[in-house]
């Protein structure tokens, strides 16, 4: 039995906040931004929360599929910045969906998120205990940066996206293979300043650039590499690369080090800014209505923790 990806949906905040509209006490521009990360702008919640995003993407991806909600038997949720602390978020979109069977958890793995939770439900499908998952990635990151912090706000942006796994015997398409990582060395590296055992509070992002920087390229490169060689394939073999949008300036290095063709990694950086969890979901809409033909895939990630991974799609 393999996990097919037959449908994908998203969600952005109705507000959008160009580089140019951000406030001037942050003493930065647009060219500074852009020339540093290839973020143009990104998407604010206002009224939104993560599970109202979620929701959106969710029932987009259904549709997408052709199915309804109650095909859906699992619901994994990506996502860092959670409704509450408790229940999951991802309970809140299976009651938003009217789904009262299955299981539904989220998975906090930050910006490797998503890889995560399509490992999870990629093994579910496999062992025979789920045949019909939505994997959603959604963030609500502004709620958590420093708005007088230039060097983590202006990075972040917030979203939703989702994608259906179904189970099928059709070993031409589907997940290939999907592997997580972490290193908790690196812990300190991208953390809050706050949490609920520690501070009671939840704090901001801070963040080592540098070394993020050189571990995110590290990863991708290596990660990838440990693709082609499980599979036993070159870049020839690879019809298109999804890397998390974190900066710009990382995948571009990542695609010279790999030397991998620029016209083979999709880059949306520059509409959503770094969206997290969201961030690979969001890109996989770009190519919804090619899925089926698109071919090998590959899907790249590295969070906070430090975590990564990746994962082998035939689209």
């Amino acid at each position: 039995m393999n996990s097919v990806l037959i449908g994908a949906g998203m969600a952005l905040p109705r507000k959008c906040l160009k580089n140019d509209e951000l406030p001037k006490e942050l003493g930065t521009s647009d060219e500074w931004i852009v020339q540093r990360t290839g973020i143009k702008q990104r998407y604010i919640a206002e009224e939104e929360t993560t599970s109202s995003l979620a929701t959106i993407a969710a029932r987009q991806a259904i549709n997408h599929a052709g199915l309804s909600p109650n095909d859906i038997d699992l619901i994994v949720l990506a996502t860092a910045t959670g409704d509450y602390t408790f229940p999951a978020t991802a309970v809140v979109v299976q009651k938003e969906l009217g789904i009262t069977n299955g299981a539904a958890f989220d998975v906090n793995a930050v910006c490797s998120g998503f890889i995560y939770a399509l490992d999870i439900a990629d093994s579910y499908i496999k062992l025979g205990k789920s045949k019909c998952a939505l994997v959603i990635g959604a963030e609500t990151f502004s709620r958590i940066v420093n708005w007088s912090d230039r060097s983590t706000c202006v990075l972040f942006g917030d979203g939703a996206g989702a994608v259906v796994l179904q189970a099928r015997n059709n070993y031409g398409l589907g997940i290939q293979s999907c592997r997580i990582y972490s290193d908790g060395t690196y812990t300190d590296h991208l953390i809050t300043t706050g949490g609920i055992s520690t501070t009671q509070t939840v704090g901001y992002v801070t963040m080592q650039g540098r070394e993020v920087f050189k571990f995110a390229v590290e990863k991708f490169v290596s990660a990838f590499e440990e693709l082609l060689n499980y599979h036993k394939m070159s870049i020839n073999d690879i019809d298109l690369v999804i890397p998390h949008q974190a900066n710009v300036r990382i995948i571009k290095k990542f695609a010279e080090i790999a030397k991998i063709p620029e016209e083979k990694i999709l880059i949306n950086i520059d509409k959503y800014a770094n969206t997290s969890a969201a961030s690979i979901p969001l890109a996989l809409n770009e190519v919804k209505n090619k899925f089926g033909s698109i071919g090998n895939t590959a899907l790249l990630s590295m969070g906070s923790g430090f975590t990564w991974g990746y994962a082998l799609i035939r689209l």
